[in-house]
C-alpha cells in the first residue's frame, strides 16, 4: 500500500492530483485511467476548496492498493464532516439552466466507479473509491 500526505493549500490541488496520478500503482492502470483521474481530481479539489474554510492547519491523506483486480484509493482528512453519499442526485434530465449548482461530480464519482465508502471516524473523512481492473 502506497500512503501520500499533503497538506491541502489553496491553488496546490493540481499538484496533489499529479502525485496522485503519477505513483506507479495509478499510472499501470491504462484501461481505466481516465476514469480514475476523474474522480480523484473531483475529490482532491473538493477537499482542498472545501474541507478547510478557515485555511487552518489541515491535511489530506490518501492511501492506494492495486493488485491484479482493482485499485482502491482512500482518503483521509480532518475537515468539515462531508458524506457525498448523501447529495442529492442532480436532475440530468433538465435543461442547464434549470439545474441546481452543484452535486454533478459526486453524480459522476458514482457513475465511474465500481465501490465508494465513506465514513465518518475520529473526526475524519474516509472515502474509499475502488474500480475494477
Amino acid at each position: 500500500m502506497r500512503q501520500l500526505h499533503f497538506q491541502p493549500i489553496a491553488g496546490k490541488a493540481l499538484d496533489i492530483l499529479d502525485t496522485i496520478l503519477h505513483t506507479p500503482e495509478v499510472a499501470s492502470c491504462k484501461e481505466v485511467f481516465g476514469d480514475v483521474r476523474m474522480v480523484c481530481e473531483e475529490l482532491v479539489v473538493n477537499v482542498v476548496d472545501y474541507a478547510y474554510p478557515d485555511r487552518t492547519d489541515g491535511y489530506l491523506d490518501v492511501e492506494i492498493e492495486k493488485d491484479e483486480h482493482a485499485i482502491a484509493i482512500r482518503l483521509k482528512d480532518g475537515g468539515v464532516a462531508f458524506n457525498p453519499l448523501e447529495v442529492e442526485t442532480p436532475d440530468i434530465t433538465k435543461p442547464m439552466e434549470e439545474r441546481q449548482i452543484g452535486g454533478l461530480g459526486i453524480f459522476i464519482m458514482l457513475k465511474k466507479m465500481d465501490a465508494v465508502n465513506y465514513e465518518r471516524t475520529d473526526n475524519e473523512n474516509v472515502l474509499t473509491i475502488k474500480k475494477w481492473l
